[in-house]
């Protein structure tokens, strides 16, 4: 059964066994990064140049599975700022394209921590709809700067933030790496860029062409420029002298904008690199447990000695790596609902315990729009002349062959042993010496989609939602539409008695 062992009582008896006056609470930086997985030297990636990154896991504690629930920007960020899965807060597409919160009211990080005298600083891009519903005290910098300019001005702006009183503040510091365009070199970062000799593209995509090593090797340049700023920033805390009780969590916002990763459900998008420090109360360690950005509300409510939030999916992560025992879940679920809109929509369910996977395809047997917009995206980011994607995949093994065929169309259920087959190439859901795992795994699903209110449970809002989302074509189309199904959600919740 799925554990959620996250609710107001459980709260508020942690928050009393890590009371602190109101003048020792930490102070809590949040540092993320766009479009990639643990692809950094902590994480044994062998191209990774990330020694900054590389000392914070060495410092702190290191997950090693961890997840975001929507491999997307906006869903991605709106659910580690309210703690919820992106079917609970409604921001299930880019904020770009209109997508938005089902309810301004969700309660969010900003919001609690101010309550309790926290200073907010925001730099970088939000990227939720609508902003107003997160009250931060300060947003420099807010465009997503995917031209990467002026970068030093993130650690500049962090360091007026810092040191502008002695209240706890809250910063989260939003990087534009490794988004693409993948540049080679900005400003001089990273000082000696990698080339396509010296990397192999991500084993999960199961093709490694010399022109995509070509792109392979500055997504990498994107993530030693990244990790160059990260240590500006940490040198900016250090020189604060809030280093020691400050919580600092480096995450990304979903995996790498590649084939089988963003905006899939496949191990590729839903993993993420994510670092935790907090040198006065947390030891430095390696974790193994499913661990996702829902929880980072929770715990952050708990070391801040916030009001507690009823009904958030996530559990603290203070009570994992603390020296007790505690109990864990034992699955980790994730979605995905749509990117843009109609060139991207293609809803799925998906849960994975610490050896079986599952995908579930709500609209199974029909072409994924996204797989052709991801191809043609990656096409024209090659040298003129290469082989194309397509090329390369007719090229490769039958079993990478069939994974970008089912890729293509998916089946209902498909079914994944991770210890054997860790990057999701042999769909097992048909094989009969498995269907004790594939109706276990359907069970758990079905119970997590219940006890979170999955409003595309109801037949009628996944066609209603369906309908609406495949009417907007493009981002002309976005402009001039009102999205309604926040009011479907919202009624859905009502009926399951859930404010």
């Amino acid at each position: 059964m799925i554990r959620n062992m996250r609710n107001c009582w459980s709260m508020l008896l942690l928050c009393c066994s890590l009371s602190f006056a109101s003048d020792e609470r930490p102070n809590i930086l949040f540092i993320v990064s766009e479009d990639n997985g643990p692809e950094l030297g902590c994480y044994g990636d062998p191209y990774a140049r990330t020694p900054n990154l590389d000392q914070l896991a060495a410092s702190g504690v290191l997950f090693r599975r961890a997840f975001v629930p929507q491999a997307g920007c906006s869903q991605s960020r709106a659910s580690f700022l309210t703690g919820l899965y992106p079917h609970q807060h409604g921001q299930i597409g880019l904020a770009t394209w209109g997508f938005r919160l089902a309810s301004e009211e969700t309660p969010n990080l900003p919001r609690s921590l101010k309550e309790v005298g926290y200073r907010t600083g925001l730099i970088g891009k939000l990227h939720i709809n609508p902003e107003s519903a997160f009250p931060f005290d300060m947003h420099e910098k807010p465009s997503a700067n995917f031209a990467r300019k002026k970068l030093k001005d993130y650690a500049r702006r962090a360091d007026a933030f810092i040191n502008a009183g002695d209240a706890p503040f809250f910063l989260s510091v939003n990087y534009p790496d490794a988004h693409s365009p993948w540049l080679r070199q900005v400003g001089g970062l990273p000082e000696h860029p990698q080339s396509a000799d010296e990397v192999h593209v991500l084993d999960y995509m199961g093709i490694d062409p010399p022109a995509l090593r070509k792109l392979m090797a500055n997504h990498y340049n994107c993530m030693s420029r990244l990790d160059s700023l990260v240590g500006d920033l940490l040198e900016v805390l250090d020189r604060s002298g809030k280093s020691k009780n400050t919580i600092v969590i480096y995450f990304g916002d979903h995996g790498a904008d590649f084939l089988r990763g963003k905006r899939t459900c496949n191990e590729g998008g839903l993993r993420i690199p994510l670092l935790m420090r907090w040198p006065a109360r947390i030891s430095a360690q390696e974790r193994d447990e499913l661990v996702s950005t829902i929880d980072l509300m929770p715990t952050l409510l708990v070391a801040a000695n916030a009001h507690p939030v009823a009904n958030l999916p996530g559990e603290s992560l203070l009570s994992l790596v603390s020296d007790g025992e505690t109990n864990w879940r034992d699955y980790f679920c994730a979605e995905y609902h749509t990117h843009a809109a109609a060139p991207n929509y293609f809803p799925q369910r998906s849960i994975r315990g610490a050896r079986y996977k599952l995908i579930e395809t709500l609209l199974p047997d029909t072409v994924h729009p996204d797989y052709a917009v991801t191809i043609q995206k990656i096409n024209q980011a090659l040298p003129k002349g290469s082989q194309t994607i397509e090329e390369s995949i007719e090229q490769s093994q039958s079993v990478v062959r069939e994974a970008y065929r089912l890729m293509e169309r998916p089946t209902r259920f498909q079914l994944y042993d991770l210890e054997q087959d860790p990057h999701e190439f042999h769909n097992i859901a048909d094989d009969p010496k498995y269907a004790v795992t594939l109706e276990e795994l359907k069970g758990q699903l079905d119970q997590w989609r219940e006890k979170t209110n999955d409003p595309l449970l109801d037949e009628e809002i996944l066609k209603l939602l369906t309908k609406e989302v495949q009417s907007v074509e493009n981002k002309t189309d976005a402009k001039d539409h009102t999205w309604k199904y926040p009011e479907h959600f919202i009624w859905y919740r009502k009926l399951k008695g859930v404010n």
